[in-house]
């Protein structure tokens, strides 16, 4: 089928208990909205769309999926469900709370917090080349805390990037959008194109999916440090295995940034996944070494929304864990 573009489902239709308001994203895979439920609360709804298997069309509210493509949509459905229902089990600030799920319009919906704030991107487009240390340093000790939790219910996100970290209003990280349903429904539906993110995606996304694990993700946060640093994501790790030109982060920002966070980076980011952090903990302790002597001052940032910066480093070392 070639590429399209669904339809979103329109402002004030109800959906179960809830009241689309409007679209708040969309993807090759799902629709996101913002919607508020019977007590007005807003909610985000992400809803199962995949446009390679499946078209809804202006005006429509059910999609239209061609007989050939039924069984990898329903796969993938399932797959979907099944997500849903495991991240409603986990209850960690850092990570997205999965409210509810449910099945209609012949596909299915994740119902999440809907929170206020915006995306690491959007915060590394408005502030290229200009992001502290200490800002990074707190950022992610705290969303591998959430991390940690993942892995620890056997679950990966397998779609880390900065654009699925979300910065609150009072500057702590949520992880959202997890890629796994995806992952499952690509491997064993050869139809579909690769649904990752190239510069963030581990090498064994392209080449051996069977190598998939914690050190995958954790590919993923070292990239996503380093987009912090560049401004952009670094070279596709496919690409890399056939002409590796990142520049290690060691050498890219010597005397910018102190020796062991740059070093972290370069870890996460080994092609062998056998030689990055094999766990969270790991990094995290990593990340919560601060070298004194070679960081800058923490002070707050140029807005007044990053106030909770000020005494980072003092707190680092007790984010662990927690």
């Amino acid at each position: 089928m070639p590429p399209q573009v669904n339809c979103a489902l329109p402002p004030g239709f109800e959906l179960d208990q809830y009241r689309i308001h409007s679209q708040l994203s969309l993807g090759g895979f799902s629709i996101v909205y913002l919607a508020h439920d019977r007590d007005e609360t807003p909610v985000a709804i992400k809803e199962y769309l995949p446009n390679a298997l499946a078209l809804r069309e202006d005006g429509q509210i059910t999609p239209n999926i061609p007989e050939e493509f039924l069984p990898a949509f329903r796969y993938g459905m399932k797959c979907f469900f099944e997500e849903g229902r495991a991240l409603a089990g986990l209850n960690h600030p850092n990570v997205v709370r999965v409210l509810n799920f449910f099945r209609a319009n012949e596909t299915v919906y994740m119902v999440m917090r809907y929170e206020r704030g915006r995306t690491l991107q959007e915060y590394i487009t408005r502030r290229r080349g200009e992001i502290r240390e200490s800002f990074i340093r707190y950022v992610f000790t705290r969303l591998l805390n959430g991390l940690r939790e993942v892995h620890a219910h056997k679950l990966l996100h397998l779609d880390l990037k900065p654009s699925n970290i979300y910065l609150r209003n009072n500057g702590s990280p949520v992880l959202l959008d997890f890629g796994a349903a995806r992952t499952t429904l690509m491997a064993d539906t050869p139809m579909l194109k690769p649904m990752y993110t190239p510069g963030f995606a581990a090498p064994e996304h392209y080449r051996n999916r069977d190598l998939l694990g914690p050190w995958s993700d954790i590919y993923s946060v070292g990239a996503s440090m380093y987009a912090c640093l560049s401004g952009g994501p670094p070279q596709a790790a496919d690409q890399r295995l056939d002409s590796d030109s990142v520049i290690l982060a060691s050498q890219r920002w010597i005397g910018q940034y102190s020796p062991q966070l740059l070093e972290t980076i370069d870890w996460c980011m080994d092609l062998n996944h056998l030689k990055r952090p094999q766990s969270v903990f790991a990094l995290q302790k990593a990340l919560a070494t601060w070298e004194r002597d070679q960081v800058e001052p923490v002070t707050p940032v140029e807005s007044t929304e990053d106030n909770w910066l000020d005494r980072v480093r003092a707190r680092l070392s007790a984010l662990v864990g927690k």
